[in-house]
């Protein structure tokens, strides 16, 4: 079976009937019309690097080690369940890093993964994020043209893109590939500015 065919199946697997799954905790500080800013907290995740040559075989790359570890290829030997969203951030057009969010449960101390998956964790301070949300399928083209609109957005308002950031922006799925309507992802953008009055929390 090939490595995207597997990818897909894993995700129709875990992502195909969504209930509720634990996601990172964010306050909303401002809204508009196409963005909004959030103030997330502290997080870990753990992160699989990929050198493909395109955003979606990065992320069918990415996941399918990452599903590897969350299944319990790890020196714990630990189930960890499955979390959104999946982030995909490009580097540059060959190199990506593809997060999964740690539940809770292992946020203060995450399974050791296997060596051969080529994994690590990595620590994430607390971040003001401008978000845009898109529907439809995550794709090379559409990706790019989503983060481009987010930065005419930002261009017009009073936030800018945060100077210690170290990557463009990111791509995060909600869904399975089975999900073919009510599709939601989201293009995000550290920015500064998030000592604003805070006005939701989730």
């Amino acid at each position: 079976m090939s490595s995207i065919l597997s990818t897909i199946i894993i995700f129709i697997f875990i992502l195909g009937f969504t209930t509720a799954y634990e996601s990172p905790s964010y306050t909303v500080i401002h809204s508009e019309s196409d963005f909004e800013i959030r103030s997330y907290e502290p997080s870990v995740w753990m992160t699989a690097p990929s050198k493909k040559n395109s955003f979606r075989k990065a992320t069918n790359d990415g996941f399918h080690r990452l599903f590897q570890f969350i299944e319990g290829a790890n020196l714990n030997n630990s189930r960890v369940s499955m979390t959104v969203p999946v982030l995909t951030i490009p580097l540059d057009s060959s190199a990506y890093v593809v997060y999964f969010y740690l539940p809770d449960k292992f946020q203060a101390s995450p399974p050791l993964p296997l060596p051969e998956l080529n994994l690590k964790p990595e620590s994430w301070p607390a971040a003001c994020v401008a978000v845009r949300q898109f529907s439809g399928f995550a794709r090379d083209k559409n990706t790019v043209e989503e983060a481009e609109k987010l930065a005419t957005s930002l261009s017009r308002s009073g936030y800018s893109t945060a100077a210690s950031s170290n990557f463009a922006y990111s791509i995060a799925q909600y869904n399975s590939p089975l999900k073919f309507f009510g599709r939601l992802n989201e293009v995000w953008v550290y920015v500064e500015g998030c000592e604003s009055t805070k006005v939701a929390a989730y």
